[in-house]
């Protein structure tokens, strides 16, 4: 069988493992050819290929639930599940998602792109099938990277105090989240793997019992001898309530098969833990862990990226990691704290050069942040540098931790505003909206790399209590920058980029430059504006900004995040309080949420781009005119 002819997951059923072998060549060719033509996650799915085949050859998905923890490690499962012949599609607009998605799939059956989140759904399923009398199996798919994460820990307490709840927990241990795992229950799991007991065991017991007769109590045996070998991992599982299974090679399928078909028979939680190299099958991949995580287009003769064709500025994560480790090795009481995302961020640049300076707490936002707060009463100038998707999940420590006992902790929102092709669950639509609302908390967005650095030192010195900044993901503009020196900004004081009588644009952030040219095409239809770079979304800049609106008596704000209480709302608010009622026109990212394309797709669908904004602002202004045309 081809793997193209496979439609519904259950045609795995009674395959030979040869097959089975054949199906995760297809897999991993498929894989590696359409993330090598479209980008996304690469490592992670090439790591579970032989543990997804093997799973669903046990369960029946018609009325079985998995649950994958993330899901960027489920292209497997995509192509298993009917999404072959679309899989060319990958990440692109109207094309296959990069992460489960229950629109997508009956399949799919929990979405996610955060980590940590299948054990609880998974556990959830499994209580509701016990409500409701029905009976079906439940698994939950989770990386080792994922346990870091504070509420798979409670989800895994909470199923082991449920002895008869039939729950199906895989662990896919391969030492890896995006970068290298860190802390005490990774370190854990890698003694096991690691150990010369279970080396021994896994490579010489099946040889010496391959003679002897199969039995249930021969396996009994076997997987007693395993804990012998490796008491204190199987019992801390054990001590949990978990039944412990493991570690098996997740690359063998003749024993995933097996052990999966013994699991999912057993009663009660059960773990299996399955040892996995991310990016098997791929030697570059294999190599590289960290490098190969995600790609862009890539040769996949060379691993090498497809050279642009021309050069581009600095990605503002790069001029953020460089900024702030030149600060630093200035400063000693400065250090920059990351939730498992040191590349994506930047700060593998301080890792590199100041490790002293630098902690990664996993992936752990909630504990990035109240640490962050317990380093802040000691004097230290923390900088938490999370993606805006990710901080959303410490929302109650910076109200409780951070903004009430209004402490001087730096947050830095790499991925702010539209990110593309990773779709809903990482947009970064929602900071201005769920900081602004918090006391103390001041925010702050550059108009570009160099305003950025600007705002690095700006938060640096800040220390009457909180404050945030937010920068977009990718390239910077191409100003040009300085190595040292930065000047810090007034707090809450914005700029007037552009001079006009006829309309007032009030940009934030990313959208600044959108505005300047917005406004160059307007005054080409006889409209003049006055563009003002706001630098601050809190404090408004209300000693510039209501002056102006009065005098020039129509107002239009642009944010790239959601207008329900974003940076409009602030203008409007301040507008009402001292009582300038002008027409006000809120540009942004509506109430709705932002599929996965590119950047550049997304922001024409939403009318973001500069003749749309020019060609909206015209209509505003004189509508009689006719629309401005690219």
């Amino acid at each position: 069988m081809h793997l193209s002819e496979i439609t519904h997951p259950n045609q795995l059923h009674g395959l030979s493992i040869p097959q089975l072998e054949q199906l995760a060549r297809q897999i991993r060719e498929k894989h590696l050819q359409t993330v090598a033509a479209s980008g996304g996650h690469l490592g992670p799915g090439l790591g579970v290929v032989e543990l997804t085949l093997a799973l669903y050859y046990n369960l029946d998905l018609d009325h079985d639930r998995v649950v994958w923890d993330v899901g960027h490690q489920a292209y497997p499962h995509k192509l298993l599940t009917g999404r072959y012949h679309q899989f060319h599609t990958l990440r692109q607009r109207n094309g296959v998602a990069g992460y489960l998605k229950r629109s997508e799939s009956p399949f799919d059956h929990f979405g996610a792109g955060h980590a940590s989140t299948s054990i609880s759904a998974a556990l959830g399923m499994a209580l509701a099938r016990e409500a409701r009398g029905e009976d079906f199996k439940v698994v939950a798919v989770i990386g080792d990277g994922a346990l870091t994460g504070g509420m798979a820990l409670e989800a895994i307490n909470h199923a082991g105090h449920l002895p008869k709840t039939n729950l199906l927990v895989v662990l896919n241990d391969n030492e890896m989240s995006i970068s290298p795992n860190v802390g005490a229950i990774p370190r854990y799991l890698n003694k096991i793997r690691l150990s010369p007991p279970v080396q021994f065991i896994s490579e010489n017991l099946d040889e010496q019992m391959r003679h002897l007769p199969f039995s249930p109590e021969l396996g009994r045996i076997k997987e007693g001898m395993k804990r012998l070998a490796v008491p204190k991992v199987g019992a801390v599982f054990e001590e949990l309530g978990f039944t412990y299974v493991g570690p098996v090679d997740g690359h063998n399928l003749e024993e995933l098969v097996t052990t999966f078909e013994q699991a999912l028979q057993h009663p009660g939680p059960v773990l299996v833990h399955a040892a996995t190299v991310k990016g098997k099958g791929y030697a570059l991949a294999e190599k590289d862990q960290v490098g190969y995580h995600a790609q862009n287009p890539f040769n996949l003769a060379t691993g090498k990226g497809i050279p642009s064709s021309k050069p581009k500025p600095p990605s503002y994560s790069k001029v953020f990691g460089e900024t702030l480790t030149s600060i630093a090795k200035e400063n000693p009481k400065v250090v920059g704290i990351t939730a498992a995302m040191a590349t994506g961020t930047g700060l593998d640049i301080l890792q590199a050069r100041l490790p002293k300076q630098y902690i990664d707490v996993g992936i752990a936002e909630q504990h990035a942040v109240t640490l962050a707060a317990g380093m802040a009463c000691e004097g230290m100038r923390p900088v938490v540098t999370i993606y805006s998707t990710f901080l959303q999940r410490a929302f109650d420590q910076i109200v409780h931790d951070v903004c009430i006992q209004k402490l001087p902790v730096f947050f830095c929102m790499d991925r702010a505003g539209i990110v593309g092709a990773d779709g809903p669950t990482h947009q970064g639509m929602y900071d201005i909206a769920y900081l602004r609302c918090l006391p103390h908390m001041v925010l702050m967005a550059p108009k570009d790399e160099a305003e950025l650095q600007r705002m690095i030192i700006t938060g640096i010195e800040y220390t009457k209590g909180p404050i945030a900044l937010r920068y977009p993901r990718g390239n910077g503009q191409g100003v040009p920058l300085v190595a040292e020196g930065w000047q810090p900004l007034e707090i809450g004081k914005g700029e007037v980029l552009r001079r006009g009588d006829d309309v007032l644009i009030l940009a934030y952030g990313s959208m600044v430059y959108p505005a300047l040219q917005a406004s160059q095409r307007l005054s080409e239809h006889g409209v003049e504006a006055t563009v003002v770079n706001a630098r601050f979304a809190k404090p408004l800049d209300t000693d510039l900004i209501l002056p102006l609106a009065r005098q020039i008596g129509r107002v239009v704000t642009l944010e790239e995040g959601c207008l329900p209480g974003g940076f409009g709302s602030a203008v409007a608010e301040a507008l009402m309080d001292a009582h300038i009622l002008v027409p006000l026109s809120r540009l942004g990212v509506p109430d709705q949420l932002v599929d996965h394309a590119t950047p550049d797709e997304s922001k024409a669908e939403l009318g973001l781009t500069s003749p749309q904004i020019a060609e909206r602002i015209l209509a505003l202004v004189t509508p009689a005119v006719a629309p401005v045309t690219p």
